[in-house]
């Protein structure tokens, strides 16, 4: 079935269909984006093992329990550093259908340099920010090289 949008047109003993763009979709034709779909995926899953079987006041505990586990996600903390105190942050982000956390570390009273990474792991993701940081700031020639490796090799 085709749309009225829609042509056919042979190609070299082929039939190729060219589908519309989203300029000419029907006024009435909803666009979802990814992001919208991803999160209501990943709220039914996280939703599916908390679901009450009968129990109509079930229904608050599990709205809870969905808010806590979403705000766990998200992640803001101080570190010291090589002898200063620095911030970092960790956050969930979508890339491919697939769940990673980007984190982010900087030390306002000593540089402008800021680490970042971008990994699968959640326990992972802030020492790969810290070595980000700490390479960056070797390279910019604010600690000397046994300080990288010192702290490197930890």
């Amino acid at each position: 079935m085709r749309l009225a949008s829609q042509r056919w047109r042979p190609s070299r003993g082929r039939q190729d269909l060219t589908l519309p763009s989203r300029e000419t979709l029907p006024a009435g034709q909803p666009k979802m984006r990814h992001t919208v779909l991803v999160s209501l995926v990943v709220v039914v899953l996280m939703v599916a093992p908390y679901a009450p079987q009968c129990e109509a006041q079930g229904w608050e505990a599990l709205v809870g329990a969905v808010a806590q586990k979403l705000i766990e996600l998200w992640h803001h903390g101080e570190v010291e550093l090589l002898g200063h105190y620095c911030s970092y942050s960790v956050q969930p982000k979508f890339r491919k259908w697939q769940l990673y956390y980007k984190g982010r570390m900087w030390c306002p009273g000593w540089t402008q340099i800021r680490g970042e990474a971008l990994t699968r792991s959640r326990s992972g993701v802030a020492g790969k920010t810290a070595r980000d940081f700490v390479e960056k700031a070797f390279r910019a020639g604010l600690i000397t090289e046994e300080e990288t490796r010192a702290w490197l090799n930890n």
